[in-house]
């Protein structure tokens, strides 16, 4: 009896309750139902993934992550419950090792059934039937019935699958590349992907744009829309599949020469707060100058970026004295001693009131004007938006990849979106569990359409 209970749990993914015949049953119908999804059938069998690919099915891959591994949990709890009463002398024992158990096994199942829940409700969607079946999805006893009738029988059809808004999205991708610059920035970035949960995840797609020198571009994008993902395929960090070029050469061919053409700020700040001022830029200088640049010369390099950050007041001041102001402009010279062509600054003004972080836009407004490339992510853009040439916004569509819903001005952003403010055009592209509005497809599509009739971005 004990070897029909572990196999029905390790084969059901469920508690000790379910019976083998019914756990069979339930597996078939799951069959049935991934290959309508558009799903491998075949994950129907794989304990834990099938909980995720259920989720996808059901349009809710986000609560598959948690079903799959809360799952996993129960399995694991459930078996170890069975191997345990294999003793006879613990068996009519109650210890506290017992009691943490079922507590556990209780959280467990409680966790378990909300996101179960969650996952039936947008099965009931995707097949457009009553809310009642719910309930028969809720049981041991019943849940083989819904699984099989949604799978096999020709009645029940989903409404879309899995892969009909990628293949819908991804013919986008035909709008064409970027012409490369001999100077500037050109991405042509065809595709980012990582292997998660199970299957390919696509974190970029089809994103191609071509910079000018001396435009300070602003990059907007809701939290997953791939904004660091996206810079790091740009300074080769994370190579995409895509080809990015800085004054006509390619970064990832190249990247070793490249790599003192590109200055990259991230929002946390990495210094010692031990050192001096001095200190800490020529220790920067001797790792981003070149090998054959000499004492002199990276000193003479030190104290012309002290000046430009106004930082030669406070040379010998401890890095822990400055202040928050004076910590950002130590952080963006840092990256700015190799005098790189591209310079790109994650959140800069984060933790600085608004005259401080204008200050400090108005410093990298005057290095674009040198003919650099300035790319910014910043969080609240509104109040130094007239600083900026152009704005980027990447957007998840509905298979969470990260697109391109415009690249161009700011005036023909405000123009495309319909809002005057960049952070409203953040919110539209937003999805509506974030608090936006959800119009992420519709944007990417109209950009791509605008760019097939040769429209200027």
């Amino acid at each position: 009896m004990n070897i029909l209970k572990l196999l029905s749990v390790i084969l059901l993914d469920s508690s000790l309750d379910y019976t083998l015949p019914f756990a069979v049953l339930y597996v078939a119908g799951l069959w049935g139902l991934f290959k309508k999804s558009g799903l491998k059938p075949w994950w129907a069998l794989v304990p834990v993934a099938r909980q995720y690919q259920l989720a996808r099915c059901a349009g809710r891959e986000s609560e598959g992550r948690v079903y799959s591994m809360v799952t996993l949990g129960s399995i694991v709890l459930s078996v170890l419950t069975i191997l345990m009463n294999y003793t006879p002398a613990e068996a009519e024992t109650v210890t506290v090792r017992d009691l943490l158990l079922a507590v556990l096994a209780l959280s467990l199942t409680m966790v378990r059934l909300v996101y179960h829940i969650r996952v039936v409700l947008g099965l009931i969607e995707v097949y457009g039937v009553k809310r009642r079946w719910c309930w028969l999805w809720l049981t041991s006893v019943t849940s083989w019935i819904p699984a099989m009738l949604w799978g096999f029988g020709k009645k029940y059809q989903p409404q879309w699958k899995v892969e009909d808004i990628k293949a819908e999205l991804a013919r986008l991708a035909s709008h064409g590349s970027a012409a490369v610059m001999d100077e500037g920035l050109t991405v042509n970035l065809e595709e980012r992907s990582a292997t998660d949960f199970f299957h390919k995840k696509v974190l970029l797609r089809d994103i191609h744009m071509a910079i000018p020198q001396g435009h300070m571009v602003l990059l907007l994008g809701g939290s997953g829309a791939g904004k660091t993902t996206y810079l790091n395929a740009i300074n080769g960090y994370e190579p995409a599949k895509a080809e990015v070029l800085l004054n006509g050469i390619n970064m990832y061919k190249h990247y070793k020469k490249m790599q003192y053409e590109v200055g990259f700020v991230p929002q946390s700040e990495m210094m010692r707060g031990k050192d001096t001022v001095l200190n800490t830029l020529l220790d920067a200088a001797k790792l981003r100058l070149p090998q054959d640049v000499s004492a002199a010369q990276r000193r003479e390099r030190v104290n012309e970026v002290m000046e430009i950050f106004g930082l030669t007041p406070v040379k010998n001041n401890l890095v822990e004295k400055l202040s928050g102001g004076q910590k950002k402009r130590l952080s963006i010279s840092m990256e700015f001693i190799s005098n790189p062509s591209l310079f790109i600054l994650d959140e800069p003004d984060s933790g600085l009131d608004g005259v401080m972080a204008r200050e400090l836009f108005v410093q990298l407004r005057k290095i674009a004007d040198t003919g650099k490339i300035v790319i910014v992510i910043t969080h609240t853009p509104d109040r130094v938006i007239d600083l900026f040439d152009d704005v980027i916004v990447l957007a998840k569509d509905s298979a969470r990849t990260g697109r391109l819903a415009w690249y161009g001005s700011i005036e023909d952003a405000r123009a495309f979106f319909g809002r005057d403010k960049m952070e409203q055009i953040v919110k539209s592209v937003n999805r509506k569990e974030e608090g936006g509005d959800g119009l992420a497809d519709e944007f990417v599509m109209k950009y791509a359409d605008r760019q097939k009739v040769g429209g200027a971005a």
